[in-house]
């Protein structure tokens, strides 16, 4: 499906927001093996200028007219609801019409950004009007990025465009609250107008070694995100953790995710105790793809970079340390200090003195002391006390507001989800 952006963009200036919008929704588009877009810019648009995903090869670049008779076409701004419009306004628009018929004569969809909207690109508002009448069967998507105006009571030709709905088009605006009024600015029932919000890319700015993550890991859907740094011996007791994401899932129907952020010991081998570890969490509810190790990325066997850990405890929204021991548990202030909610080992004293001052959920697991080892005992059962215990947490991170917070941004805003559950549906036909 081949998608044309209409932007008549005459530069690519990030500080234009517009122009981020845009690109949030490229890649959206390339991450998309069935789309193929189109970015429709002025003639006079430099692609010498081009960056970050304005780069990607795989877009095509189509330049539409700007000039009349090798003369720039200028913009005027027509925000009034009638009056007069220069005097080769028509013969412009009528020039860019022209090219925008050829343009996008084997498109699929076309979704303009402002065009209808602002008064400055009335000229090619017609335009656009006029080459719909050759291309009667594309459909067209037009976003408006600023609040709508009120409709006036009188308009006339041209300006009346502004406050008129074209065939065979949506109308979106970023959030739902404003559809009424997008509605009323267009004469378009609110049947015709559709939400789709402005998406938050937690993985613009992300190091290497977390973009290789996930592209294996889904990051962003779990409702539940634990990330446990640490070297793979059994005194990080890692298996605890996943039996108590493990009662947390199966008790409480929460999806999980955990990574293990592990780098080899000479304790024991490393296969052997992962094969424990995920043979634990199945146990008590988890799946196999419920779990992950850096290290089974080749480029991170022996190691995941700390900067990246605390890039994940920025997504993560549950941490928990179940260690043996303990001399401080700088991971624990790291995760805290990311917005984690905390659960530690209370019987390891180190643990149990930072935890007080965070507020952390406290477990007894078994534990390392000054001049002794301290072993527990669950009654009934281990697996009623992970329940239980499983349950505290649920609750601490839904009535928790940042936590609640910060795990919608990351399941609701990002690129995949705004594609999937509100562009994509509109780009496909009827």
């Amino acid at each position: 499906m081949k998608v044309a952006l209409l932007t008549m963009f005459n530069g690519l200036d990030s500080t234009y927001s517009i122009v981020n919008v845009v690109a949030e929704q490229l890649k959206m588009m390339l991450d998309d093996e069935d789309v193929t877009p189109i970015m429709l810019v002025t003639e006079n648009c430099s692609l010498n200028e081009r960056y970050g995903v304005f780069l990607d090869e795989r877009i095509e670049w189509r330049k539409v007219a700007n000039s009349v008779n090798d003369k720039q076409i200028h913009w005027h701004d027509y925000t009034e609801a009638k009056g007069e419009v220069h005097d080769t306004f028509f013969n412009e628009a009528e020039t860019v019409a022209a090219d925008l018929t050829e343009k996008l004569k084997d498109v699929d969809v076309c979704v303009m950004h402002d065009i209808h909207y602002q008064g400055w690109h009335l000229l090619h508002n017609i335009a656009v009007r006029m080459a719909q009448k050759k291309l009667p069967q594309l459909p067209f998507i037009a976003f408006t990025h600023s609040a709508p105006v009120s409709r006036p009571k009188e308009t006339a030709w041209p300006f009346s465009a502004r406050f008129s709905p074209m065939p065979n088009t949506t109308y979106v605006y970023p959030t739902q609250s404003g559809i009424s009024a997008l509605a009323e600015q267009y004469d378009t029932p609110e049947g015709t107008c559709r939400a789709v919000n402005n998406s938050l890319d937690l993985l613009s700015n992300a190091s290497e070694a977390v973009l290789a993550l996930a592209e294996k890991v889904n990051l962003f859907t779990p409702d539940i995100l634990v990330i446990y740094p640490g070297r793979l011996t059994t005194g990080k007791r890692f298996e605890k953790v996943a039996s108590l994401c493990g009662a947390i899932k199966k008790h409480y129907e929460k999806t999980v995710q955990i990574i293990y952020c592990d780098f080899p010991s000479a304790d024991i081998e490393s296969d052997r105790y992962k094969t424990f570890i995920r043979h634990t969490g199945k146990e008590h509810g988890l799946e196999n793809e419920d779990i992950f190790f850096t290290s089974d990325l080749d480029s991170y066997k022996y190691g995941f970079p700390r900067e990246s850990v605390l890039e994940l405890f920025q997504l993560s929204n549950l941490f928990i340390c179940p260690s043996f021991s303990e001399s401080f548990g700088l991971t624990v202030l790291e995760a805290a200090g990311r917005g984690n909610i905390i659960v530690l080992n209370e019987r390891v004293p180190a643990l149990e003195e930072l935890g007080k001052k965070l507020h952390a959920h406290f477990m007894c697991w078994d534990a390392r002391n000054f001049g002794f080892d301290t072993f527990e005992d669950y009654h009934p059962s281990e697996e009623a006390y992970l329940k239980d215990h499983a349950g505290i947490i649920v609750n601490l991170m839904k009535e928790n507001p940042v936590i609640h917070a910060k795990t919608i941004a990351r399941q609701r805003y990002t690129p995949q989800w705004i594609w999937h559950h509100q562009l994509k549906p509109l780009l496909k036909k009827e």
